[in-house]
């Protein structure tokens, strides 16, 4: 078996230029963990690098039962460690209990799923490096006030330091794909948890940036419901707040509403 379809439904491109394929397994420090996981691996042209590495043992998850037998029988050193199963269905804790880092040319379809993944696992996780659509990557590393600066920034960015390290050209895919991409390498920051209702953050987030262009007073209704914020935050857009602001502005709204709740 010498060649694997690119699946469209599976949002497959595979990289041909092994250039770019050493220099993103370059780019993973893999600093305290000895097991990383690549994600989406397709026909292994980051794995054979990963496998030269004798600082870490790579297990892989694959999808695409095409691909799995490719790497089954071109790739028998990692016997045992490739996983057919869906990344995002499939419990990582059941593959790993240490600290572990994940890589990959995620597929660009479920690139912010991939991401929403590994916040679960953010304990686990001290380490991402990942090719993924150029925009994306441009929106996980964005600053407030960006206009690019969205919901995975500030959710990410809570948990995680993202550099943007390199673009990549759509020439050197096949097949190619219709936009450039990056390669992003994330770092898991020294927040333990948030100083805040985690889960009450995250909507505040979600619901900021579901109407972006209106005030904050405006399009967190549907958290506040009849309660009113007095707050100068809530005179901004979601885009100009930074996560620090964001937990501020949650730990008001909780204590507004469970004082309302106390009257």
């Amino acid at each position: 078996m010498g060649y694997v379809r690119a699946k469209k439904s599976l949002g497959q491109h595979f990289l041909k230029d092994l250039n770019i394929a050493k220099k993103i397994v370059a780019s993973m420090k893999a600093d305290n963990v000895s097991k990383v996981l690549e994600v989406g691996p397709g026909m292994g042209v980051l794995t054979q690098y990963l496998l030269k590495e004798e600082r870490f043992e790579t297990h892989v998850v694959e999808i695409d039962r095409e691909s799995v037998a490719y790497l089954n029988k071109n790739f028998p050193e990692l016997s045992g460690r490739i996983i057919g199963e869906d990344f995002l269905k499939y419990d990582l804790s059941r593959l790993f209990s240490e600290p572990f880092a994940v890589i990959g040319n995620f597929p660009y379809n479920i690139s912010s799923q991939i991401f929403f993944k590994v916040l679960d696992y953010r304990d686990q996780i001290p380490e991402v490096v990942g090719m993924i659509q150029k925009e994306v990557a441009e929106r996980m590393a964005a600053v407030p006030g960006n206009k690019t600066y969205g919901i995975l920034s500030v959710l990410m960015q809570a948990f995680y330091n993202i550099e943007y390290l390199f673009t990549v050209s759509e020439t050197v895919f096949d097949p190619p794909p219709k936009v450039k991409s990056a390669v992003i390498r994330m770092e898991r920051n020294t927040t333990g948890r948030l100083a805040c209702d985690e889960k009450l953050f995250f909507r505040v987030v979600k619901s900021g940036f579901n109407q972006r262009r209106k005030t904050l007073r405006n399009s967190l209704k549907s958290v506040l419901g009849d309660y009113k914020l007095d707050d100068e935050l809530m005179a901004q857009r979601p885009e100009q707040l930074s996560v620090d602001q964001f937990v501020y502005l949650t730990n008001k709204i909780e204590e507004l509403i469970n004082t309302e709740l106390r009257e």
